[in-house]
């Protein structure tokens, strides 16, 4: 049986877009560099988490800081344990890790927020 064709003419196979995907698969290739594939996984889940996270945390920050004249504190952990949502600390916010991704200790910032997430979460001392 004959492959449909979508409304573009190209078959199934060949019409995925192209655009932030293939940017995405240099940027790892380039991060992942000659590591091992083995420890490359969990640089990029930690990176995803630390993403995710954060995002979460922004989107009830800002909502937050829209009411705080209504008594909201967004730097309470317990407004965010509330709606369970991760408190993320300031040195391990998302905006912070952006801001510091040109310098040569990006590396450490990433595993001290990691460590620092870790610890909110109540895992290391």
């Amino acid at each position: 049986m004959a492959k449909q064709k979508n409304n573009t003419g190209k078959s199934d196979a060949t019409s995925a877009t192209v655009g932030y995907e293939a940017q995405l698969w240099q940027m790892a290739d380039a991060l992942r560099g000659s590591m091992d594939a083995a420890e490359y996984k969990h640089v990029v889940l930690g990176l995803i988490f630390l993403k995710y996270i954060s995002d979460a945390f922004a989107e009830q920050h800002a909502k937050l800081v829209a009411e705080k004249t209504s008594g909201a504190d967004p730097e309470d952990p317990d407004e965010y344990r509330a709606l369970s949502i991760f408190w993320v600390p300031p040195e391990a916010r998302w905006s912070h890790l952006r801001a510091q991704a040109k310098q040569a200790t990006i590396g450490r910032l990433v595993d001290d927020a990691i460590a620092a997430n870790l610890k909110e979460l109540g895992y290391g001392g």
